[in-house]
């Protein structure tokens, strides 16, 4: 077990990163969550709300009891010197390299010498940012998968400067929050999950973009010729929008051309996922 971590903070109430804060919580780490404002908090509150029926639904010992005092023993904070008091901190700001650089030049200032950084970056890679750190011998890549609690795979990636050490101990964390550790060996840009999901995303939007089959078709035929439980566009509704789209835009021009079909049939239709009521299917 990773006995040398009992406090965790998590940067970032967006919703992978408030889906972090509830699982690490839920699993009996005190856990501070961090977000630049009053605002933020006010809307992490809603998400931990909601996030506690989710689990009272889906997880087996998941008690009305158990998920509300989950809930209401997170501290939430926008001081970050009081965030950076922790046995570990998990980064989960917006994926853009020059604001993960600048939360890092402050953490790194504010954080004991003890503290592990742990990046839950989708597309940049550690080596990015470990220069930033302050640490580049304790920070490391963290990654989570949408629906945490139920999808629970946790991508563990160093860079040629992480301490081994550092790395196990952030692999029996990983394990002690409920999640399967998967361990890479030297840094890859989307890590396991994305390195398969983005490509096979990108074939569905394309057969759909291009004309050549409706969403439901191609979810269909995915489904009953693997036996997979979802399509590609269920997935892109559960993953929400968005952050597909941004990926997208920063491509080449085929993936650009995506992106805007995406944007101008989806996005500015407010058809955002799950998390809208919408998005290639209504729910």
């Amino acid at each position: 077990m990773a006995v040398d971590i009992k406090k965790v903070t998590v940067l970032g109430t967006g919703v992978l990163g408030s889906q972090i804060a509830f699982q690490t919580a839920f699993h009996g780490f005190d856990v501070t969550a961090y977000d630049i404002s009053e605002q933020a908090l006010d809307a992490a509150r809603e998400r931990f709300a909601k996030l506690a029926a989710a689990y009272r639904q889906d997880v087996p010992g998941a008690t009305e009891d158990k998920t509300e005092a989950t809930r209401s023993g997170i501290t939430l904070t926008a001081d970050l010197a009081a965030a950076a008091e922790a046995d570990l901190v998990i980064e989960a700001v917006p994926e853009v390299l020059d604001i993960k650089r600048d939360t890092y030049r402050r953490l790194g200032e504010l954080a004991p010498a003890r503290t592990i950084f742990a990046t839950n970056s989708s597309t940049l890679l550690p080596s990015d940012i470990k220069d930033f750190t302050g640490r580049p011998d304790r920070f490391l890549a963290l990654h989570f998968a949408n629906q945490v609690w139920k999808f629970n795979t946790a991508e563990v990636m160093g860079t040629p400067d992480t301490d081994p050490a550092v790395y196990r101990t952030v692999v029996e964390f990983a394990e002690a929050i409920g999640m399967v550790p998967i361990e890479l060996h030297k840094e890859k840009s989307g890590y396991v999950l994305n390195s398969l999901l983005v490509p096979f995303l990108n074939a569905g939007m394309a057969l759909a973009a291009g004309g050549y089959a409706e969403p439901e078709a191609v979810d269909k035929t995915w489904r009953i010729a693997t036996g997979a439980p979802m399509g590609p566009f269920q997935i892109l509704d559960v993953i929400g929008l968005t952050t597909p789209y941004n990926i997208l835009a920063h491509g080449d021009a085929d993936t650009q051309k995506l992106a805007t079909w995406l944007k101008e049939n989806y996005i500015d239709k407010g058809k955002l996922g799950i998390a809208t009521g919408e998005g290639f299917y209504k729910y």
